[in-house]
């Protein structure tokens, strides 16, 4: 019998194709570009200085404290936009229509994955760079801005397995959209992102040192400050691993059986 299934190279083709589809979804549209660009931007501007002269005596000082955390608040807020991509195809019909192509089953699923890793890659540049323009400079060098950012895309990219997820099992768009802010927020508002953790209520400083994004604004600061390589860094390493190994699973799972 003849194989009819997709050669290998088809399959990474297939998946590229997908990846730079879901690309050009967000460059076209406004509310995904918000998300990926302006919104990291907007918040570096806003906070810096709104609030550097309160906190730090002045803008500059503040600097180092805020764009690790504005860093993790933009890979979060374009994580969450993969599952609003998702939801928005499955009730739009396309992804009924990419299957029955002859393409690789898995292209469409792969191809939004592939494509947010580079979505989050442009956040983190959309951030940093505000933070450069502002006057920020990375006290270890730029070498440990690179090790930084991959290290948050990475944490960024395996989150975006859970919003997927979620994309596929909600029933709208809106539905992820909502919680999916709610989410950003929480998980940044109640971090060490924008103020210092000894500032804050006894009981806000128990849920601050609890947060997953904290040991991640912890591990950016401690790279980007003084070159080290700290514990919170393999905590954030492994917990990224372990969110992929449940989640990446269940992902494809839903995918599979989805109707």
């Amino acid at each position: 019998m003849m194989d009819v299934q997709p050669h290998k190279t088809n399959v990474f083709a297939n998946i590229a194709t997908m990846a730079y589809r879901n690309l050009l979804k967000t460059l076209h549209n406004p509310d995904k570009f918000l998300d990926v660009i302006v919104q990291p931007v907007m918040f570096m501007l806003m906070f810096g200085f709104l609030f550097g002269g309160a906190i730090a005596g002045n803008v500059h000082a503040y600097l180092p404290t805020i764009v690790p955390g504005i860093l993790m608040q933009a890979l979060i807020s374009a994580a969450a936009g993969s599952g609003t991509q998702i939801s928005d195809d499955l009730n739009s019909g396309i992804y009924d229509r990419l299957k029955s192509l002859p393409i690789a089953h898995i292209a469409p699923l792969a191809g939004q994955l592939l494509a947010d890793i580079l979505r989050l890659f442009i956040a983190a540049v959309a951030s940093l760079t505000t933070g450069f323009l502002m006057g920020w400079r990375p006290a270890a060098g730029f070498g440990w801005v690179i090790v930084v950012v991959v290290l948050d895309v990475f944490l960024g990219w395996a989150l975006s397995w859970i919003f997927a997820l979620y994309g596929m099992l909600a029933k709208s768009s809106t539905t992820v959209e909502s919680v999916s802010l709610i989410t950003m927020l929480l998980l940044t508002f109640l971090s060490s992102a924008f103020v210092p953790v000894k500032t804050l209520p006894h009981a806000m400083q128990i849920l601050v040192n609890i947060n997953p994004v904290s040991y991640v604004i912890q591990a950016s600061r401690m790279m980007l400050n003084h070159g080290a390589w700290p514990t919170q860094a393999w905590i954030v390493l492994g917990a990224g691993v372990l969110v992929v190994a449940i989640f990446a699973p269940l992902t494809v799972y839903v995918y599979n059986h989805k109707n």
